[in-house]
């Protein structure tokens, strides 16, 4: 029996030991870059690189060689920061669909910037108004990607990524007047993302939109305090004021659908 086959596009802080582990499960791994210094890195843990810009159709037959006979495709990298963010966003995801094939999974890699402030739980149901402009990129390649692959196609929003090189221990460090001190924040581990990829592909779970989020919700203030003082700099000094906006990230659709434990539950392990 041949060794399943996953391409990645996207092999940055995420998608890089996503890859990693997959080839430990005795996956062939192909994996694009846009920088060609990445190519030595990424062949060095097993990786068969591709390196391309999406957006054109200069690509083609790179992405044809990049998509061929993979049983699933993550789709994990982030929309640019520019100005018309949602059209480049949208118009890199149209230029890979051509390229894949009905008997193909693919796995999105969102973000819960999809989802408004509410001041109360939100889940995969709610109806969404995103408030910055990469959630509304986000939303929109969502919507692009349900409408053209349909019951091929699970996303995975995730909250904000943490663990190992990036602990948010410097940020807001000495800064002052810091509003929405009182919000809950809400993160998920490296480990988590993969271990619920991981999970989707294992329980061919396809179809479906899920939220990766740790199971606590620790305040802004407490956590960024701490995280501060753990490394010996100045904890940020938050306003004074009842006045809060947020939403908290409900994972229990992820839990129960697949089976899933986190494995870091508390982002607080990190900064105490």
């Amino acid at each position: 029996m041949k060794n399943k086959q996953i391409s990645i596009l996207g092999c940055g802080w995420l998608g890089l030991p996503l890859a990693k582990h997959f080839i430990a499960k005795n996956y062939t791994v192909k994996g694009s870059t846009t920088s060609a210094e990445k190519v030595e890195t990424l062949k060095e843990v097993g990786i068969q690189p591709y390196v391309f810009t999406l957006g054109t159709t200069e690509n083609d037959e790179l992405l044809i060689d990049f998509f061929k006979n993979s049983d699933v495709i993550v789709i994990n990298f982030p929309p640019k920061r520019v100005p018309n963010i949602e059209e480049i966003y949208q118009k890199q995801i149209q230029t890979i669909l051509p390229f894949t094939n009905e008997t193909q999974r693919v796995i999105f890699v969102s973000s819960t910037s999809v989802y408004q402030n509410t001041n109360d739980w939100v889940t995969e149901d709610q109806h969404n108004q995103p408030e910055k402009a990469s959630g509304k990129a986000v939303f929109a390649v969502e919507n692009l990607l349900k409408a053209t692959l349909k019951n091929r196609l699970t996303i995975l929003r995730f909250a904000g990524l943490f663990g190992y090189d990036r602990v948010p221990r410097r940020f807001l460090a000495n800064k002052k007047d810091v509003a929405n001190g009182k919000a809950p924040i809400n993160m998920i581990h490296q480990d988590d993302c993969i271990g619920l990829i991981q999970a989707i592909t294992d329980r061919n779970v396809w179809g479906e939109i899920i939220n990766g989020c740790a199971d606590e919700h620790p305040l802004r203030e407490e956590f960024y305090t701490l995280a501060a003082k753990k490394i010996g700099l100045t904890p940020p000094k938050f306003k004074d004021t009842d006045e809060v906006s947020f939403k908290k990230i409900a994972n229990m659709k992820s839990k129960e659908l697949l089976d899933y434990s986190y494995q870091y539950p508390d982002p607080m392990v990190f900064v105490i």
